[in-house]
């Protein structure tokens, strides 16, 4: 494993976890060049299938792009980052477990928006807003108004 530090190859193993969910490995690390230590991730790499974006496109599911995007709605709300990784856990599970060699983009998205729905309005609404690029503030208001109608039921 290199180091992040100083970009040495040999490092040792100074201690391994398994991880909450029991699906990795936590690794801590140190480097036989600098001695700084690190913390590294061991899971089992899933096969995913491909997303189809809506030009067409077709590209590898990246975990880190879920998360970043979600991060990103979630941003000074109380959401921990823990709950964003259960939450693209599940994801991945269900992608999974459909067997799909490809998926469309739009039902990643409609799956992150309902499960932000759940989990925190506010970053529900932002996600919704750049995944639905809406055209004008009335479809954003109609949008709001919706999640209003609903809270109310």
């Amino acid at each position: 494993m290199k180091c992040p530090f100083c970009g040495f190859s040999d490092t040792r193993v100074i201690d391994s976890r398994l991880g909450k969910e029991g699906n990795n490995i936590r690794r801590r690390r140190e480097c036989m060049e600098c001695t700084r230590r690190f913390t590294t991730y061991e899971r089992v790499e899933e096969i995913l299938p491909l997303v189809v974006k809506k030009d067409g496109r077709r590209e590898p599911f990246d975990r880190s792009k879920i998360i970043a995007g979600i991060q990103r709605a979630c941003e000074k709300r109380p959401v921990s980052i823990e709950t964003i990784e259960k939450l693209v856990d599940r994801l991945e599970l269900q992608l999974q477990e459909s067997g799909e060699k490809e998926i469309e983009s739009s039902r990643i998205g409609q799956a992150v928006m309902g499960a932000l729905h759940d989990i925190d309005e506010v970053a529900y609404v932002r996600f919704a807003s750049v995944y639905r690029q809406f055209k004008d503030i009335n479809e954003f208001m109609s949008e709001l108004k919706d999640l209003l109608d609903r809270g109310e039921k």
